[in-house]
């Protein structure tokens, strides 16, 4: 049997772990949005959010990209790009409804005229979105984060986009990844777990995680983001062919002074482009020597959605089992509660 979190105050493990159970209950809750627009209105979508809300967005726009006719763009910021305007559908994530540059984003976007979709869990961007005749998926939760309730936040998006024309199939790929999901949650939970395995392989140097194409670049930001937050520990991601143009050359100056510092994580998934997959092969010829370890993590599952899922589960266990390896409360964020409350 994997190892238990040994300190866990806010029961992260225990959240994340339920992430099909997610998945199942936002889809039984939605069956059509009101007050979508219809398609023949929609140039163009914006996904706003900040953080493991925002998160929420990124899965969406990764999962319905290749299926859309027009543009989906994930933003986080304070100001919206100029083009958002009548046409433009703006779907707002905030599980709190109180995130500030999100609801910066939205006002500057209702200016505009643009259609919105907020979901929330209340506060105001529930009242903003209410307020300017909008869209709202409600989100009932009582999770410790927002960063384990993804199953929550991201499938409002895509049913809402299913909905209008832009990620025909959405539903049935996320049964498809529901059942993924589930059987990986066995084996992730299991004897001989390879999240352990993976986390034991980390142990205390810096995970480097790469990723290709809209798949495997939001799984490594999330594998980054997990790592930082759960195992309180330094984590960095690059996409997969940009990195062999930058990152890849830095790599080469002093390979004896990196390789026990630094274990590199290779996404890999069917969707990936030839040469990306080529790429991903000379990346570990030229850096190996640079490395503590180079460990490869192939998604499982059928289509897109149960890929990316997948990866971000994996992830997610391995953040933990780092996090329990390490004797660390994976729940509280310190540093970002002090932020919240830095004098402006």
């Amino acid at each position: 049997m994997s190892a238990p979190q040994a300190i866990d105050s806010l029961s992260i493990r225990e959240t994340i772990l339920g992430l099909p159970e997610q998945i199942e209950a936002s889809m039984a809750s939605i069956s059509t949005i009101d007050g979508l627009p219809l398609p023949s209105r929609v140039d163009n979508v914006l996904l706003l959010g900040m953080g493991d809300s925002g998160f929420g967005g990124d899965v969406a726009a990764a999962s319905a990209r290749s299926f859309s006719p027009v543009p989906i763009v994930v933003y986080n910021g304070y100001l919206p790009p100029s083009w958002v305007g009548p046409n433009t559908l703006v779907i707002a994530l905030s599980n709190s409804g109180a995130t500030e540059e999100t609801l910066d984003s939205l006002e500057a976007a209702i200016e505009a005229g643009a259609f919105l979709l907020a979901v929330t869990g209340g506060g105001e961007l529930e009242a903003l979105a209410l307020r300017s005749r909008g869209a709202v998926v409600h989100v009932e939760s009582d999770a410790p984060m927002p960063r384990t309730i993804l199953g929550l936040l991201a499938i409002p998006p895509m049913l809402a986009l299913e909905q209008i024309g832009l990620f025909p199939g959405a539903r049935a790929w996320l049964s498809e990844a529901v059942g993924v999901l589930k059987r990986r949650r066995d084996e992730l939970t299991g004897v001989n777990s390879p999240a352990a395995a993976i986390a034991e392989r980390i142990g205390h140097t810096v995970p480097v995680i790469y990723g290709g194409g809209a798949i495997g670049t939001t799984a490594a930001k999330r594998w980054k983001v997990a790592y930082n937050h759960n195992a309180k520990a330094p984590a960095f991601w690059a996409p997969m062919p940009e990195l062999c143009h930058n990152e890849l050359v830095g790599w080469g100056g002093n390979p004896a002074g990196t390789s026990e510092l630094f274990t590199q994580i290779q996404l890999r998934h069917d969707a990936e482009h030839p040469q990306t997959s080529f790429r991903f092969e000379f990346v570990r010829s030229a850096t190996v020597e640079a490395m503590h370890d180079v460990i490869e993590v192939a998604a499982q599952g059928e289509g897109p959605v149960a890929q990316l899922l997948d990866l971000i589960f994996m992830g997610d266990l391995v953040s933990l089992e780092s996090a329990a390896a390490r004797g660390v409360d994976p729940g509280p964020l310190p540093e970002v509660e002090a932020l919240k409350h830095w004098v402006k």
